[in-house]
């Protein structure tokens, strides 16, 4: 029986570029380990930061050895030369964006894709759209789902929709924080009148924590504020809570089902980036020692989560529980979570009972089945 052939693409234009290549590489060798070794081909696209598609050999490079390629410029090479690649297309070059996409007319023998594109322009259902309009199969949310889960205010209205109990929190434009000087001291008035402190600045559409700070006063709030804008034209301020950072998966299309729970503890102020990847800052409590009952409550509220934003295939959905109250409030979803071996979503299914490679293998089915659906 022919293989199944799966366009990994990795890397792209965001702060987790790194965090992708590390991604891809365990889902590589997933797909390539025990039965799916049998199953699927794997053919690598990997995007780099300035936005070019490359394929073949360099691609190849990337996913081996885990290093990203330097820009235009640098003393690394950025593409292949021009000829042959490996997928038998005319290789640019130079990497070239989406817009000369002769290539793309070339990739017909791909069966599915998997995007492992964590952050903007790749999480946020910009290359889900891409997809979608060549009619190629793909692992993972469409774009509604995709763009909700990575809008930080797209996606709190939604939970609010669907009932679920949030942090109160602020929507901000760019243009309230760079504007006039009588705009700005009035919304940092209203911010701490309704909010206080601490609170949380975040661009809305950034993952991995990248641009997010904690501030304790007005001087650090205004900081904040035009550092965060400096990222995205939409932020969110969120009321600081003490509770305990707990996060559960969720895995199919129309009749998900959640993980176990897991928590997330750590001895820096909140959890940064550096916290997030740096190794030994953080540890990864799975199963969280949680109330039977706040666990049913947190998997039942995942699933909600999950079916407010339309997602499909993968999330994982991060909570806040205050143990002082009981209470159990939703923070985000995130529909591309990190997957490297060490990421908590693959490490909640595996102590569900739910190996690496059976999730790899799950995961391209339901991309299969999503699209099946879809057509139908």
């Amino acid at each position: 029986m022919a293989k199944l052939r799966v366009g990994l693409i990795f890397g792209g234009r965001s702060g987790e570029h790194e965090v992708s290549i590390r991604s891809a590489q365990a889902i590589a060798r997933a797909l390539g380990s025990g039965g799916n070794a049998d199953k699927y081909e794997v053919l690598p696209i990997h995007i780099n930061k300035e936005g070019g598609w490359l394929f073949g050999e360099v691609a190849h490079q990337v996913l081996t050895t885990g290093r990203p390629l330097m820009l235009t410029g640098s003393a690394e090479p950025a593409a292949e030369p021009a000829g042959e690649n490996s997928f038998g297309a005319m290789a640019p070059a130079a990497p070239s964006p989406l817009g000369r996409l002769p290539v793309f007319q070339q990739l017909s023998e791909i069966d599915v894709w998997f995007p492992v594109l964590h952050g903007p322009n790749g999480e946020d259902g910009t290359v889900q759209g891409l997809m979608t309009l060549l009619q190629m199969p793909f692992v993972g949310s469409g774009v509604l789902g995709s763009a909700l889960g990575m809008d930080k205010i797209a996606m709190k209205m939604a939970f609010a929709q669907a009932g679920l109990p949030q942090v109160k929190y602020i929507p901000v434009s760019r243009a309230e924080v760079w504007s006039n000087p009588c705009v700005f001291p009035k919304l940092c008035d209203r911010i701490e009148a309704e909010l206080g402190y601490p609170c949380f600045v975040k661009p809305a559409n950034l993952g991995s924590s990248v641009g997010i700070a904690k501030v304790n006063s007005r001087r650090e709030l205004e900081a904040a504020l035009d550092s965060a804008a400096s990222y995205d034209r939409r932020l969110i301020v969120e009321a600081g809570v003490v509770a305990r950072e707990v996060e559960c998966a969720v895995l199919g299309n129309d009749n998900p089902r959640a993980s176990v729970v897991g928590e997330i503890t750590f001895q820096s102020d909140f959890y940064d980036y550096e916290t997030k990847y740096t190794d030994g800052q953080a540890d990864l409590l799975i199963p969280a020692n949680l109330p039977d009952a706040v666990t049913r409550q947190i998997q039942e509220m995942s699933i909600q989560a999950f079916q407010a934003v339309d997602a499909a295939g993968i999330s994982r959905v991060d909570f806040f529980y205050v143990e002082a109250t009981g209470e159990v409030l939703i923070n985000e979803i995130n529909t591309l979570p990190g997957f490297t071996a060490t990421s908590m979503y693959p490490l909640l299914w595996e102590a569900s009972g739910v190996s690496f490679e059976a999730l790899v293998d799950t995961l391209v089915q339901l991309g299969l089945e999503r699209t099946a659906q879809a057509a139908g």
